[in-house]
């Protein structure tokens, strides 16, 4: 069977968001968050729907918005440490290593709501290949979707936001990859009806190959 090809543009650098985009960490984000929701009397169902994309202080933030922001930082960090921990059942996204492996050699970024450790402990667990430039927690003043994080990549890779095109699966991821007026290519089934640029099922159904004018050509296959 022949696969259509869709050829979206070409494009300077890739932006590229971690959790539920290139490794699968829903498991353990599903056994730390529901502790915590368990924790604090809320429903998990309810703190799930908004927990993907942003850092977890923010999730909080939305669902205890009386709570001191101190208080958010100091959980923050020992869910942090909790999930670093924890790596049990984190895997690769369908096609991101050989996306990854694609990428290699051209302009590209993390674009992560984790910090440092959990966005390495993460990757080593799903064998995927740390990009040399990354944006995590700690490099921001703001969380996603907040589009600083994704602007500050463009900028350390040495790009203009509308040369580059950004990956993502979360609600919050999309809003600032479209915020900070880059192209965004929707992840998996969570993006679907969240309005990104364009939209795959898995990191399968994407082609990059370099471009003769620099940077690199994107397709989507169908």
């Amino acid at each position: 069977m022949t696969r259509r090809s869709q050829t979206l543009g070409v494009f300077k650098a890739a932006l590229l968001d971690m959790d539920g985009t290139l490794v699968n960490s829903d498991a353990v984000v599903e056994r730390c968050w529901r502790r915590w929701a368990d924790e604090h009397g809320l429903d998990p169902a309810e703190v799930l729907k908004v927990v993907h994309g942003r850092q977890g202080y923010a999730t909080m933030a939305v669902l205890l918005p009386e709570r001191p922001m101190a208080e958010n930082h100091a959980d923050n960090a020992r869910m942090l440490a909790e999930e670093t921990a924890d790596v049990d059942g984190v895997v690769p996204v369908p096609g991101a290593p050989e996306f990854l492996a694609a990428l290699a050699g051209l302009p590209h970024a993390l674009v992560t709501s984790a910090d440092e450790a959990l966005a390495r402990a993460r990757m080593d667990a799903a064998a995927l290949p740390m990009p040399e430039v990354r944006v995590t927690a700690e490099s921001v003043s703001a969380s996603k979707p907040d589009p600083e994080g994704f602007l500050k990549g463009a900028a350390e890779l040495g790009f203009a936001p509308e040369e580059c095109v950004v990956f993502e699966d979360s609600e919050a991821g999309i809003s600032a990859g479209l915020a900070a007026g880059m192209t965004v290519i929707g992840v998996g089934p969570r993006a679907a009806a969240l309005s990104p640029t364009a939209h795959v099922p898995t990191l399968e159904q994407v082609a990059v190959s370099p471009a003769a004018e620099g940077g690199f050509t994107l397709a989507l296959l169908s």
